[in-house]
Protein backbone atom coordinates (compact mmCIF):
# COMPACT_ATOMS: atom_id res chain seq x y z
CA UNK A 1 0.00 0.00 0.00
CA UNK A 2 1.36 3.39 -0.40
CA UNK A 3 0.83 6.28 1.68
CA UNK A 4 -2.00 8.07 -0.88
CA UNK A 5 -3.62 4.62 -0.25
CA UNK A 6 -2.83 4.96 3.62
CA UNK A 7 -4.06 8.34 3.83
CA UNK A 8 -7.42 7.49 2.19
CA UNK A 9 -7.31 4.62 4.47
CA UNK A 10 -7.47 7.06 7.46
CA UNK A 11 -9.63 9.57 6.01
CA UNK A 12 -12.71 7.13 6.57
CA UNK A 13 -11.86 7.62 10.23
CA UNK A 14 -11.67 10.89 10.46
CA UNK A 15 -8.01 11.26 10.55
CA UNK A 16 -6.00 13.48 8.76
CA UNK A 17 -2.76 12.33 7.67
CA UNK A 18 -0.47 15.45 6.49
CA UNK A 19 -1.83 17.11 10.21
CA UNK A 20 -0.39 14.07 12.13
CA UNK A 21 2.91 14.00 9.77
CA UNK A 22 2.83 18.16 10.79
CA UNK A 23 2.41 17.37 14.63
CA UNK A 24 4.70 14.83 15.12
CA UNK A 25 7.59 17.39 13.11
CA UNK A 26 7.38 19.27 16.42
CA UNK A 27 7.53 16.18 19.31
CA UNK A 28 10.28 17.60 21.29
CA UNK A 29 12.15 13.97 22.69
CA UNK A 30 15.15 14.56 25.19
CA UNK A 31 18.69 12.29 24.18
CA UNK A 32 20.07 11.02 27.31
CA UNK A 33 23.98 11.09 26.71
CA UNK A 34 24.83 8.28 29.41
CA UNK A 35 23.80 5.73 26.95
CA UNK A 36 26.82 6.08 25.02
CA UNK A 37 29.23 5.35 27.50
CA UNK A 38 27.39 3.42 30.39
CA UNK A 39 26.64 6.37 32.90
CA UNK A 40 30.20 6.23 33.45
CA UNK A 41 30.87 10.35 32.57
CA UNK A 42 34.11 12.55 32.76
CA UNK A 43 34.32 13.51 36.41
CA UNK A 44 35.04 10.47 38.26
CA UNK A 45 37.50 7.09 37.62
CA UNK A 46 35.65 5.42 34.92
CA UNK A 47 37.25 2.13 35.98
CA UNK A 48 35.17 1.83 39.60
CA UNK A 49 32.00 0.62 39.72
CA UNK A 50 28.83 2.86 39.49
CA UNK A 51 26.92 2.96 42.94
CA UNK A 52 23.85 4.43 44.44
CA UNK A 53 21.07 1.74 42.19
CA UNK A 54 22.60 2.42 38.84
CA UNK A 55 23.80 -0.69 37.27
CA UNK A 56 24.60 -1.69 33.61
CA UNK A 57 25.34 -5.24 32.30
CA UNK A 58 27.31 -6.26 28.98
CA UNK A 59 30.47 -4.87 27.45
CA UNK A 60 29.79 -4.61 23.80
CA UNK A 61 32.97 -2.99 22.03
CA UNK A 62 33.11 0.57 21.29
CA UNK A 63 32.06 2.55 24.32
CA UNK A 64 32.56 6.17 24.53
CA UNK A 65 35.70 7.12 26.20
CA UNK A 66 35.97 11.15 25.87
CA UNK A 67 33.54 13.74 25.07
CA UNK A 68 34.99 14.00 21.67
CA UNK A 69 33.93 10.22 20.85
CA UNK A 70 30.56 10.72 23.08
CA UNK A 71 29.70 13.76 20.99
CA UNK A 72 30.61 12.00 17.35
CA UNK A 73 28.44 8.98 18.62
CA UNK A 74 25.43 11.49 19.04
CA UNK A 75 26.53 12.96 16.08
CA UNK A 76 25.35 9.51 14.16
CA UNK A 77 22.05 9.29 16.33
CA UNK A 78 21.48 12.45 14.78
CA UNK A 79 21.78 10.87 11.38
CA UNK A 80 19.49 8.29 11.55
CA UNK A 81 16.43 10.26 13.48
CA UNK A 82 13.87 12.29 12.48
CA UNK A 83 11.79 14.86 14.26
CA UNK A 84 12.64 16.99 17.23
CA UNK A 85 15.56 16.13 19.70
CA UNK A 86 17.38 17.79 22.32
CA UNK A 87 20.47 16.45 24.65
CA UNK A 88 20.40 15.56 28.25
CA UNK A 89 23.07 15.77 30.33
CA UNK A 90 24.25 14.93 33.49
CA UNK A 91 26.17 16.43 35.81
CA UNK A 92 28.95 13.74 35.77
CA UNK A 93 29.20 14.81 31.68
CA UNK A 94 31.21 17.92 32.70
CA UNK A 95 33.90 18.39 30.33
CA UNK A 96 37.53 19.47 32.43
CA UNK A 97 40.53 20.52 30.06
CA UNK A 98 43.72 22.69 31.09
CA UNK A 99 41.51 26.06 31.26
CA UNK A 100 38.81 24.44 32.81
CA UNK A 101 40.45 21.98 35.41
CA UNK A 102 38.73 19.76 37.22
CA UNK A 103 36.36 20.77 40.48
CA UNK A 104 34.36 18.62 42.71
CA UNK A 105 30.60 18.35 42.02
CA UNK A 106 29.57 20.86 44.49
CA UNK A 107 31.81 23.47 42.46
CA UNK A 108 30.59 22.88 38.89
CA UNK A 109 30.04 26.41 37.02
CA UNK A 110 27.96 26.53 33.46
CA UNK A 111 31.99 27.18 32.12
CA UNK A 112 32.58 23.38 32.40
CA UNK A 113 29.76 22.91 29.82
CA UNK A 114 30.41 25.14 27.47
CA UNK A 115 31.45 23.00 24.89
CA UNK A 116 28.51 20.75 25.06
CA UNK A 117 26.35 24.44 24.82
CA UNK A 118 28.69 24.67 21.16
CA UNK A 119 27.86 21.14 20.29
CA UNK A 120 24.05 22.08 20.71
CA UNK A 121 24.20 25.15 19.20
CA UNK A 122 25.75 23.64 15.96
CA UNK A 123 23.04 21.48 15.83
CA UNK A 124 20.04 23.95 16.35
CA UNK A 125 19.47 21.33 19.99
CA UNK A 126 18.22 22.28 22.71
CA UNK A 127 19.26 20.82 26.51
CA UNK A 128 17.97 19.52 29.62
CA UNK A 129 20.38 18.51 32.50
CA UNK A 130 20.60 16.01 36.22
CA UNK A 131 22.30 16.86 39.10
CA UNK A 132 24.38 13.49 39.50
CA UNK A 133 23.65 12.24 42.89
CA UNK A 134 25.36 8.56 42.60
CA UNK A 135 28.80 7.06 42.26
CA UNK A 136 30.76 9.22 44.13
CA UNK A 137 33.14 9.07 47.41
CA UNK A 138 30.55 11.37 49.18
CA UNK A 139 27.65 9.30 49.03
CA UNK A 140 27.47 7.77 52.24
CA UNK A 141 25.43 5.57 50.99
CA UNK A 142 22.78 8.49 51.54
CA UNK A 143 22.99 12.21 49.82
CA UNK A 144 20.19 14.63 50.01
CA UNK A 145 18.59 12.35 52.92
CA UNK A 146 21.79 11.93 54.67
CA UNK A 147 22.06 12.28 58.75
CA UNK A 148 25.89 13.67 58.07
CA UNK A 149 25.53 17.82 57.84
CA UNK A 150 28.65 17.76 55.98
CA UNK A 151 27.18 15.51 53.23
CA UNK A 152 24.09 16.96 52.93
CA UNK A 153 25.42 20.32 52.44
CA UNK A 154 28.20 19.13 49.41
CA UNK A 155 25.30 17.76 47.98
CA UNK A 156 22.87 20.81 48.14
CA UNK A 157 25.51 22.78 46.65
CA UNK A 158 25.64 20.68 43.56
CA UNK A 159 22.21 20.88 43.37
CA UNK A 160 22.22 24.94 43.72
CA UNK A 161 25.04 24.47 40.63
CA UNK A 162 22.84 22.45 38.97
CA UNK A 163 19.97 25.21 38.81
CA UNK A 164 22.80 27.75 37.51
CA UNK A 165 24.23 25.17 35.09
CA UNK A 166 20.46 24.51 33.98
CA UNK A 167 19.90 28.66 33.90
CA UNK A 168 22.74 28.73 31.67
CA UNK A 169 21.64 26.11 29.13
CA UNK A 170 18.42 27.25 28.85
CA UNK A 171 19.17 31.13 28.21
CA UNK A 172 22.32 29.97 25.51
CA UNK A 173 20.02 28.01 23.83
CA UNK A 174 16.63 29.36 23.86
CA UNK A 175 14.48 26.55 25.25
CA UNK A 176 13.74 25.69 28.25
CA UNK A 177 15.88 22.81 30.37
CA UNK A 178 14.56 20.58 32.22
CA UNK A 179 16.62 19.95 35.38
CA UNK A 180 15.63 16.11 37.09
CA UNK A 181 16.14 15.48 40.57
CA UNK A 182 16.77 11.87 41.66
CA UNK A 183 18.80 10.37 44.21
CA UNK A 184 19.01 6.81 45.01
CA UNK A 185 19.20 7.05 48.31
CA UNK A 186 17.59 4.34 50.81
CA UNK A 187 18.76 1.12 52.47
CA UNK A 188 19.06 -2.39 52.04
CA UNK A 189 17.36 -3.31 54.68
CA UNK A 190 14.27 -2.90 56.97
CA UNK A 191 15.25 0.80 58.50
CA UNK A 192 14.66 1.73 62.22
CA UNK A 193 12.93 5.39 60.85
CA UNK A 194 11.85 6.08 57.96
CA UNK A 195 10.48 9.67 58.40
CA UNK A 196 13.67 11.45 59.58
CA UNK A 197 15.41 10.23 55.57
CA UNK A 198 12.25 12.07 54.01
CA UNK A 199 12.09 15.03 55.94
CA UNK A 200 15.84 15.69 55.32
CA UNK A 201 15.24 15.06 51.93
CA UNK A 202 12.48 17.54 51.61
CA UNK A 203 14.51 20.38 53.70
CA UNK A 204 17.61 19.61 50.92
CA UNK A 205 15.58 19.76 47.79
CA UNK A 206 13.91 23.13 49.17
CA UNK A 207 17.38 24.29 50.00
CA UNK A 208 18.31 23.38 46.05
CA UNK A 209 15.19 24.98 44.78
CA UNK A 210 15.76 28.42 47.08
CA UNK A 211 18.58 28.80 44.70
CA UNK A 212 17.02 32.08 41.85
CA UNK A 213 15.84 30.54 38.56
CA UNK A 214 13.76 32.25 36.33
CA UNK A 215 10.40 28.63 36.56
CA UNK A 216 9.87 29.70 32.58
CA UNK A 217 13.32 28.63 31.66
CA UNK A 218 14.47 25.91 34.21
CA UNK A 219 11.73 22.97 34.94
CA UNK A 220 13.04 21.42 38.32
CA UNK A 221 11.30 18.22 38.37
CA UNK A 222 11.18 15.49 41.11
CA UNK A 223 11.42 12.02 40.33
CA UNK A 224 10.73 8.44 42.36
CA UNK A 225 11.35 5.63 42.76
CA UNK A 226 10.56 1.87 44.10
CA UNK A 227 13.60 0.58 44.59
CA UNK A 228 17.39 0.11 43.58
CA UNK A 229 20.15 -2.12 43.85
CA UNK A 230 21.33 -2.19 47.61
CA UNK A 231 18.32 0.11 48.33
CA UNK A 232 16.11 -2.83 48.55
CA UNK A 233 14.33 -2.52 51.36
CA UNK A 234 13.58 1.31 51.66
CA UNK A 235 13.54 4.15 48.68
CA UNK A 236 13.37 7.60 50.51
CA UNK A 237 12.07 9.77 47.13
CA UNK A 238 9.12 7.36 46.73
CA UNK A 239 6.12 8.04 44.47
CA UNK A 240 4.36 9.21 47.14
CA UNK A 241 6.72 11.29 48.58
CA UNK A 242 7.84 13.01 45.26
CA UNK A 243 4.29 13.17 44.01
CA UNK A 244 3.36 15.22 46.90
CA UNK A 245 6.37 17.58 47.19
CA UNK A 246 5.72 18.03 43.29
CA UNK A 247 2.37 19.01 44.43
CA UNK A 248 3.18 21.27 47.27
CA UNK A 249 5.35 23.24 45.61
CA UNK A 250 3.61 23.94 41.69
CA UNK A 251 5.26 27.09 41.50
CA UNK A 252 8.83 25.74 41.68
CA UNK A 253 8.91 22.21 40.36
CA UNK A 254 7.09 19.44 38.33
CA UNK A 255 6.76 15.90 38.69
CA UNK A 256 8.74 13.50 36.88
CA UNK A 257 7.63 9.56 36.15
CA UNK A 258 9.76 7.31 34.82
CA UNK A 259 7.58 4.20 34.01
CA UNK A 260 10.49 1.47 34.76
CA UNK A 261 10.00 3.36 38.48
CA UNK A 262 6.99 1.70 39.83
CA UNK A 263 5.49 -1.86 41.03
CA UNK A 264 5.84 -4.23 37.85
CA UNK A 265 1.86 -4.53 37.87
CA UNK A 266 1.55 -0.55 38.07
CA UNK A 267 1.47 1.18 34.14
CA UNK A 268 2.57 5.10 33.72
CA UNK A 269 0.01 5.64 30.90
CA UNK A 270 -2.87 5.44 33.57
CA UNK A 271 -0.88 7.75 35.67
CA UNK A 272 -0.38 10.29 32.96
CA UNK A 273 -4.17 11.44 32.89
CA UNK A 274 -3.82 11.32 36.56
CA UNK A 275 -1.43 14.06 37.03
CA UNK A 276 -2.64 16.42 34.04
CA UNK A 277 -6.16 16.44 35.93
CA UNK A 278 -3.86 18.67 38.60
CA UNK A 279 -0.78 19.70 37.16
CA UNK A 280 -0.34 21.91 34.06
CA UNK A 281 2.93 20.19 33.20
CA UNK A 282 4.55 16.86 33.77
CA UNK A 283 8.07 15.20 32.67
CA UNK A 284 8.39 11.30 31.80
CA UNK A 285 11.49 9.43 31.21
CA UNK A 286 10.22 6.58 29.12
CA UNK A 287 12.41 3.50 29.47
CA UNK A 288 11.33 -0.43 29.14
CA UNK A 289 11.35 -2.03 32.46
CA UNK A 290 11.22 -5.79 32.56
CA UNK A 291 10.66 -6.93 36.15
CA UNK A 292 11.84 -3.87 37.65
CA UNK A 293 13.69 -0.94 36.76
CA UNK A 294 16.28 -2.59 33.95
CA UNK A 295 16.57 0.21 31.72
CA UNK A 296 16.05 -1.83 28.46
CA UNK A 297 15.55 -0.33 25.26
CA UNK A 298 12.64 1.13 24.39
CA UNK A 299 10.36 -0.99 21.55
CA UNK A 300 6.93 -0.41 20.07
CA UNK A 301 5.69 -2.53 22.03
CA UNK A 302 1.87 -1.73 23.87
CA UNK A 303 2.57 -0.01 26.48
CA UNK A 304 4.63 2.60 25.09
CA UNK A 305 1.97 2.73 22.43
CA UNK A 306 -0.26 3.33 25.40
CA UNK A 307 2.03 6.35 27.06
CA UNK A 308 2.38 8.01 23.86
CA UNK A 309 -1.65 7.58 22.97
CA UNK A 310 -1.96 9.14 26.42
CA UNK A 311 0.39 12.08 25.85
CA UNK A 312 -1.57 13.11 22.55
CA UNK A 313 -5.00 12.60 24.10
CA UNK A 314 -4.45 14.92 26.75
CA UNK A 315 -2.76 17.41 24.47
CA UNK A 316 1.08 16.69 25.96
CA UNK A 317 1.88 17.38 22.75
CA UNK A 318 1.15 21.07 23.39
CA UNK A 319 3.74 21.74 25.83
CA UNK A 320 2.25 20.16 28.81
CA UNK A 321 4.90 16.61 28.37
CA UNK A 322 8.15 16.88 28.73
CA UNK A 323 9.54 14.14 27.31
CA UNK A 324 13.31 12.02 27.77
CA UNK A 325 14.64 8.75 27.15
CA UNK A 326 16.04 6.87 29.95
CA UNK A 327 17.50 3.38 29.66
CA UNK A 328 21.30 1.97 29.46
CA UNK A 329 22.34 -1.16 27.40
CA UNK A 330 25.88 -2.07 27.65
CA UNK A 331 25.10 -5.34 25.91
CA UNK A 332 24.53 -4.34 22.23
CA UNK A 333 25.63 -1.25 19.92
CA UNK A 334 24.85 1.36 21.66
CA UNK A 335 24.36 3.68 18.16
CA UNK A 336 21.40 0.69 17.85
CA UNK A 337 20.21 1.13 21.37
CA UNK A 338 19.56 5.14 20.57
CA UNK A 339 18.25 5.37 17.40
CA UNK A 340 15.90 1.91 17.83
CA UNK A 341 14.81 3.92 20.91
CA UNK A 342 14.07 7.31 20.19
CA UNK A 343 12.51 6.20 16.76
CA UNK A 344 10.09 3.34 18.74
CA UNK A 345 8.71 6.28 20.72
CA UNK A 346 8.07 8.91 17.54
CA UNK A 347 6.61 5.65 15.58
CA UNK A 348 4.36 5.21 19.21
CA UNK A 349 3.60 8.99 18.79
CA UNK A 350 2.66 9.01 15.38
CA UNK A 351 0.64 5.75 15.69
CA UNK A 352 -1.56 7.45 18.30
CA UNK A 353 -2.02 10.83 16.25
CA UNK A 354 -3.40 8.89 13.71
CA UNK A 355 -6.10 7.62 16.45
CA UNK A 356 -9.76 9.10 15.84
CA UNK A 357 -9.08 10.21 19.41
CA UNK A 358 -12.84 12.78 19.52
CA UNK A 359 -14.25 9.51 17.58
CA UNK A 360 -13.41 7.07 20.14
CA UNK A 361 -14.21 9.41 22.80
CA UNK A 362 -17.69 9.89 21.66
CA UNK A 363 -18.70 5.99 21.55
CA UNK A 364 -17.06 5.51 25.41
CA UNK A 365 -19.38 8.68 26.04
CA UNK A 366 -22.53 7.44 24.79
CA UNK A 367 -21.85 3.82 26.60
CA UNK A 368 -21.45 2.92 23.00
CA UNK A 369 -18.45 0.01 24.15
CA UNK A 370 -19.34 -2.60 21.53
CA UNK A 371 -17.89 -0.16 18.43
CA UNK A 372 -15.56 1.24 20.26
CA UNK A 373 -13.80 -2.49 21.02
CA UNK A 374 -14.11 -3.22 17.06
CA UNK A 375 -12.95 0.36 16.23
CA UNK A 376 -9.97 0.01 18.33
CA UNK A 377 -9.35 -3.56 17.00
CA UNK A 378 -9.10 -2.23 13.19
CA UNK A 379 -7.24 0.65 13.41
CA UNK A 380 -4.48 -1.79 15.32
CA UNK A 381 -3.90 -3.22 11.25
CA UNK A 382 -4.23 -0.21 10.23
CA UNK A 383 -1.55 0.86 7.23
CA UNK A 384 0.44 2.93 9.87
CA UNK A 385 3.75 1.72 8.08
CA UNK A 386 3.00 3.70 5.08
CA UNK A 387 2.61 6.71 6.68
CA UNK A 388 5.81 6.43 9.00
CA UNK A 389 7.66 5.91 6.36
CA UNK A 390 6.21 9.08 4.16
CA UNK A 391 7.64 10.24 7.53
CA UNK A 392 11.04 8.91 7.37
CA UNK A 393 11.25 10.11 3.37
CA UNK A 394 9.79 13.57 4.39
CA UNK A 395 12.35 13.59 6.95
CA UNK A 396 15.16 12.48 5.12
CA UNK A 397 16.09 9.80 6.60
CA UNK A 398 16.76 5.76 6.04
CA UNK A 399 13.88 3.59 6.94
CA UNK A 400 16.65 0.57 7.29
CA UNK A 401 19.14 1.79 9.23
CA UNK A 402 21.21 -1.52 10.37
CA UNK A 403 23.96 -1.24 7.68
CA UNK A 404 24.91 2.21 8.99
CA UNK A 405 25.34 1.26 12.18
CA UNK A 406 27.60 -2.03 11.10
CA UNK A 407 29.82 0.59 8.77
CA UNK A 408 30.05 3.20 11.91
CA UNK A 409 30.89 0.48 14.30
CA UNK A 410 33.74 -0.97 11.65
CA UNK A 411 35.23 2.06 11.04
CA UNK A 412 35.19 3.37 14.34
CA UNK A 413 33.74 1.49 17.21
CA UNK A 414 35.67 -0.85 16.76
CA UNK A 415 38.85 0.85 16.78
CA UNK A 416 38.41 2.21 20.41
Amino acid sequence: MSYTEAKSFYEKYGVDTEKALEKIKGASISLHCWQGDDVRGFDTDPTKPLTGGIQTTGNYPGRARTPEELMADIDEVIKLVPGKIKMNLHASYAIFDEENPWVDRDKLEPKHFKKWVDFCKERGLGCDFNPTFFSHPKCDPLTLASPNVETRKFWIEHGKACIRISQYLAEELGEPCVMNIWTGDGFKDIPADRIGPRERYRESIDEILSEPYDFNLVKPTIESKVFGIGVEAYTVGSAEFALSYAAMNTDKCIPLMDNGHYHPTEVVSDKIPALLAFFPEIALHITRPIRWDSDHVVLFDDETKEICREIVRCGGLDGRVDMALDYFDASINRISAWVTGVRNVQKSLLFALLQPNEELKKMQDESDFTQLMVAQEELKTAPFYDVWKEYLERENKPYEYYDEIKRYEEEVLSKR
